[in-house]
């Protein structure tokens, strides 16, 4: 069995998921924090490397992660020493999985978030395009809304992945799989304009050469916090009860198709799931709408039996 101390299994691991697995920068600090929680809690014992974890240690850490976290969050931090611990295995590091039968908490699952469609129009019309960062800004939320794109595959858009004669946009979805989305014509009416007026202008902030579509104020490419930044100053600009991320537009994507008879297959396909199951989430999303509305316009819902 090969001897590593916790940092050089940890840095054995990172470069596995980084130069392997090819996983997103953010993928990797992710594992990488949620490995160095599991070291940090060993040291802080006294129980030794990580290749010397038993199942008793694995049941004492998530003890230890229940006074901390919500379940939610214990079941992804096990989740990612789990994945290493099974790789460390295949590698002869380790003689077997500490964390492979721990029970984990139960999560109850929480629904999308998304905004109604009057709401979803009020906001984006209500966004003030009249100057370049304005016109940026409303380009991002009708192409979110509008291709029901994640936040990374929208900052990570380039010019020449805009097919403005077919009108489909290549997006690169999680796990470096990549998917042709079709944009309406509202949105590829706005996207055209803001890469001929508005882009331009921001370009010229630097000297960097830069392909991405969408830039900050500086000419550089717009990073998913600055996305974030730019809907809480607009819903604060409204003066909006939105309380929602920019993750939400694609939830209403989904919600709204599915609302409109949409086939779930086809908005599978639109969002880039890989399981249907992942999809189907939204369908108890729309059963709840098909609810509201039918008590609110059912005669007999307003009138005692």
């Amino acid at each position: 069995m090969v001897i590593l101390n916790n940092q050089e299994v940890l840095s054995f691991y990172e470069d596995y998921l980084r130069n392997e697995k090819q996983y997103s920068e953010n993928t990797v600090v992710s594992y990488v924090n949620d490995i160095n929680s599991l070291i940090c809690f060993l040291e802080s014992e006294d129980l030794g490397e990580l290749k010397y974890t038993t199942n008793r240690m694995a049941k004492f850490y998530i003890s230890y992660l229940h006074n901390k976290y919500d379940p939610r969050s214990i079941r992804r931090k096990i989740s990612s020493v789990r994945t290493m611990f099974e790789y460390l295995l295949d590698q002869g590091i380790v003689r077997d999985n500490p964390f492979k039968n721990v029970v984990l908490p139960k999560v109850s699952k929480k629904l999308p978030k998304f905004i109604y469609e009057d709401e979803m129009f009020d906001f984006l019309n209500g966004i003030d395009d009249k100057n370049p960062i304005g016109f940026r800004n409303k380009t991002i939320f009708e192409i979110l809304y509008g291709c029901g794109l994640r936040v990374s595959e929208l900052i990570n858009i380039k010019i020449n992945e805009i097919d403005f004669v077919k009108q489909e946009l290549k997006v690169h979805g999680k796990g470096s799989v990549d998917r042709i989305v079709p944009i309406h014509n509202l949105a590829i009416d706005t996207l055209k304009k803001y890469l001929m007026e508005s882009r331009p202008i921001l370009k010229s902030k630097n000297l960097v050469d830069n392909d991405y579509v969408f830039l900050n104020s500086r000419g550089y490419s717009l990073t998913a916090r600055g996305v974030r930044d730019i809907l809480e100053r607009e819903i604060k600009k409204q003066a909006s009860t939105l309380k929602v991320s920019p993750h939400s537009f694609r939830h209403s994507f989904a919600t709204h198709l599915l609302n409109n008879g949409v086939d779930l297959r086809i908005v599978q396909e639109l969002l880039g799931h890989v399981s249907l199951s992942t999809t189907q989430i939204y369908t108890k999303i729309s059963k709840e709408k098909l609810q509201e509305e039918y008590k609110k316009a059912h005669p007999r819902a307003f009138k005692d039996n």
